[in-house]
C-alpha cells in the first residue's frame, strides 16, 4: 500500500443522511395517495438498500395499483424500483439528479452498517427491522457478486490500539444480531497479521463499487422498461400532484424539507483517492477511524465523520490527517 501526496488523484465530500433513531421505513397517507418512506440510512445506504427496499415494498402489499412513483435515484431509490419491477409494478423514478451526481456515488462501498443510529435511541421494533434488513441485503448482494455489478468478497481487517475495539459487539448492541453474517470472523494474534497495531480482527465482507454498481442498476431498470424523470420537489404538496397514487420516498436529506423530518441530519464525510493498486486484495478499518478500500477507480482512503455539518467544502486539514494516518499504518507493516 503506497501512501503519498503525489499519488492523490481526487478528493471528494458527501453528506450522509443520518437519523439518531435509525432509518425510517413506514407508510402514511397523503390525500388519496399512499407514501412509503425509505430514508435516513446514514452511512449504510448501500449496505442496507436491498433490505430496506424490500421492507418498503411490503408496506404496499395490499395496494391494487401497479403504477407507482419512486422519488430519488440513489442506491435506495434504484434498489426499490428494481424490487417493484420484479413484483409486477410499473415504477417511474422522479429525481433531481442521477448518478454520478447523487450522494450514493460518494460512498466507500464496504458492506457494513455504519453511522446508522445512536444506540440510546434504538427501540426493539427498529432493532428487529434493522436485523431483517441487514440479513436480506447481505443475501441479495451475494447473488450480485461479479464484474457486472462491481461486487466482490475481500478480507476486512479491523485494527485498534484497544482490545475491546476488535472484539465482537456485546449482546445489547444491535450489531451483535448480524455478527454471524461475516464469514471466518476471528481475533488474530500478533504474529498472525503484518500490521503494527496490538489488536486485529479479520473477517470477510463485500466491497461494492458505486460507479460500477449504480450504472448497472440503471441499465437493469431501463431494460425492464423503467423511466427516469428529472424533476425536483419542494414540498409534499407537489408530490400530491403526481398521477401515481403509490409513492416511495427515497429522498435522503431531502426528506427534511418534503416531510419535515426534523430528526434527519447530515454527517459530512471526506474521501481521498490514490492511484489504483490492482495488487491490493484486502480492506482495513482503523485505527482512529481511518479506512482503506482498494477499488478500480482508485485506492479509497477515509475516516471523516463531521456530525451536523451540511457543507461539502473540501478541508485540506482533513485530507492531511487521512493521508498521515494511513501512511503511518501501512508504513509500519512487516514485510
Amino acid at each position: 500500500m503506497q501512501v503519498a501526496p503525489d499519488r492523490v488523484i481526487r478528493v471528494i465530500t458527501g453528506l450522509r443522511p443520518f437519523r439518531p433513531a435509525g432509518f425510517s421505513v413506514r407508510a402514511e397517507k397523503l390525500d388519496d395517495k399512499l407514501v412509503v418512506h425509505n430514508f435516513g440510512h446514514g452511512g449504510a445506504g448501500i449496505t442496507l438498500s436491498w433490505g430496506t427496499g424490500l421492507l418498503a415494498v411490503r408496506e404496499a402489499a395490499g395496494v391494487e395499483t401497479r403504477d407507482c412513483a419512486v422519488i430519488g435515484c440513489g442506491v435506495n431509490g434504484l434498489a426499490t424500483a428494481r424490487l417493484l419491477q420484479q413484483r409486477g409494478f410499473n415504477p417511474v423514478i422522479y429525481a433531481k439528479e442521477m448518478p454520478p451526481s447523487v450522494t450514493s456515488n460518494v460512498a466507500g462501498g464496504l458492506w457494513e452498517p455504519t453511522t446508522l443510529f445512536d444506540r440510546s435511541n434504538i427501540t426493539p421494533q427498529f432493532r428487529a427491522q434493522f436485523t431483517e434488513a441487514a440479513r436480506l441485503a447481505f443475501q441479495r448482494y451475494q447473488s450480485l457478486a461479479g464484474d457486472y455489478y462491481g461486487v466482490r468478497w475481500l478480507p476486512l481487517y479491523s485494527l485498534a490500539q484497544q482490545a475491546a475495539t476488535v472484539e465482537p459487539p456485546d449482546p445489547e448492541n444491535p450489531y451483535s444480531d448480524i455478527e454471524t453474517l461475516y464469514p471466518e470472523s476471528r481475533v488474530l494474534k500478533k504474529h498472525e497479521h503484518p500490521f503494527n497495531v496490538p489488536f486485529a480482527r479479520r473477517r470477510y465482507s463485500m466491497l461494492i463499487e458505486p460507479a460500477i454498481y449504480l450504472n448497472a442498476l440503471i441499465r437493469d431498470y431501463q431494460l425492464a422498461g423503467g423511466r427516469i424523470v428529472i424533476r425536483e420537489f419542494h414540498s409534499a404538496r407537489e408530490l400530491a400532484g403526481l398521477s401515481e397514487n403509490l409513492i416511495f420516498n427515497s429522498t435522503r436529506l431531502g426528506a427534511r424539507t418534503l416531510f419535515e423530518d426534523t430528526g434527519l441530519m447530515p454527517i459530512k464525510g471526506q474521501l481521498v483517492f490514490l492511484l489504483p493498486q490492482p495488487e491490493l486484495d484486502y480492506m482495513t478499518v482503523g485505527p482512529n477511524g481511518i479506512y482503506m478500500f482498494p477499488r478500480h477507480d482508485g485506492v479509497l482512503l477515509g475516516g471523516s465523520f463531521e456530525r451536523g455539518v451540511d457543507n461539502t467544502d473540501i478541508d485540506p486539514a482533513v485530507t492531511q490527517r487521512i493521508l498521515q494516518g494511513n501512511a503511518e499504518l501501512f508504513g509500519g507493516m512487516r514485510g
